[in-house]
């Protein structure tokens, strides 16, 4: 999935330098991810770690992170249940009355058809949890499979702030629900859908990463969409987008952002902390480096690298641009 600040093709310069600073053997420890997005950096230390704690304000993030970081043991019967999502005949329910062009040619997200498919799968998911057919760990799956096989075909420049005029070559294929894989370990995982700054008081760990919103776009708009497949809940779309009420971050606020910062700086019970952040963002490096030297040794490291970009067009030429991402690191005394 094409993501905003997605630190994919950061992990090896983050790993590296998790490990420079807390060690090669991270597996007695527990690594919180405590603006996960779509789980990337927790998915990769996973595998690392003893335990990973992943959280993140926004819905959708959450039964993503609930799949790649709370699912650990194979889900039962995983074949068969994405068949028969795939064999459901075509629905007309939210998604394609309020974000499908029908007959009133209106916030055309999805073709009629994929958004008759999205309201067919989410609906029977909904009634097999209701059932009881199925588990808390076979819902999530089900749900961020969902999830991810809708974004590939939506009709949009990657974020759903609003949608494409005429349907893009990927938005004209069929929606097929394939399955949203994690990796399996003996290990149990926390996942939470909170306020960051809040949470911060009532968990403790070894190593805090931390990667917020940098800049003035607030994730709960550019990602609405998804948000609304995954609550599938019932209101009415505001504006030509369809936007849904949402959280703004105070990490989107310039007034706002260094108050919360230097909060979280002062509850985190971890001793490592790790913060990525752009060099575009609400706060200079000289700032941040100001506020953590406050609460143990600090240090700076840089990486200039191709990132993603939105872009209000189809024109993939301009869907990357560099930037430097600096990784700040605190080690609490």
């Amino acid at each position: 999935m094409n993501y905003i600040g997605s630190k994919n093709k950061l992990i090896p310069f983050i790993l590296e330098n998790v490990q420079d600073v807390v060690g090669r053997d991270l597996s007695q420890l527990t690594f919180c991810d405590l603006f996960a997005g779509t789980g990337v950096v927790g998915r990769n230390f996973k595998k690392l770690v003893k335990k990973v704690i992943s959280n993140d304000l926004e819905y959708y993030s959450y039964v993503l992170n609930r799949n790649y970081i709370g699912n650990h043991l194979p889900i039962s019967n995983e074949a068969f249940l994405l068949q028969e999502l795939n064999k459901l005949p075509p629905r007309e329910g939210f998604i394609f009355k309020n974000y499908c062009a029908g007959e009133n040619e209106e916030r055309q997200y999805f073709s009629d058809l994929n958004g008759k498919k999205i309201d067919a799968t989410r609906s029977r998911v909904e009634k097999w949890k209701n059932d009881k057919q199925i588990d808390d760990s076979t819902y999530f799956f089900l749900l961020a499979s969902l999830l991810e096989s809708a974004d590939k075909v939506a009709n949009t420049a990657s974020v759903y702030g609003a949608y494409l005029k005429k349907l893009k070559k990927s938005a004209q294929k069929d929606m097929k629900i394939l399955p949203a894989k994690f990796s399996l370990n003996g290990n149990e995982h926390l996942v939470f859908n909170e306020d960051s700054n809040k949470l911060i008081s009532k968990i403790e760990g070894d190593i805090l990463y931390l990667d917020p919103p940098y800049n003035s776009r607030q994730y709960g708009a550019n990602y609405h969409l998804l948000n609304t497949i995954a609550l599938y809940d019932n209101f009415t779309p505001k504006g030509k987008t369809g936007l849904r009420q949402y959280t703004k971050s105070d990490y989107c606020s310039k007034v706002k952002v260094v108050e919360a910062f230097e909060e979280l700086m002062v509850k985190a019970q971890f001793r490592y902390i790790f913060l990525s952040y752009n060099n575009e963002g609400l706060m200079p490096p000289k700032q941040i480096e100001k506020i953590m030297q406050k609460y143990g040794h600090y240090q700076l490291v840089s990486k200039s690298y191709q990132r993603f970009k939105a872009d209000k067009t189809e024109n993939r030429k301009h869907k990357f641009d560099r930037t430097t991402e600096y990784l700040h690191i605190l080690e609490k005394p």
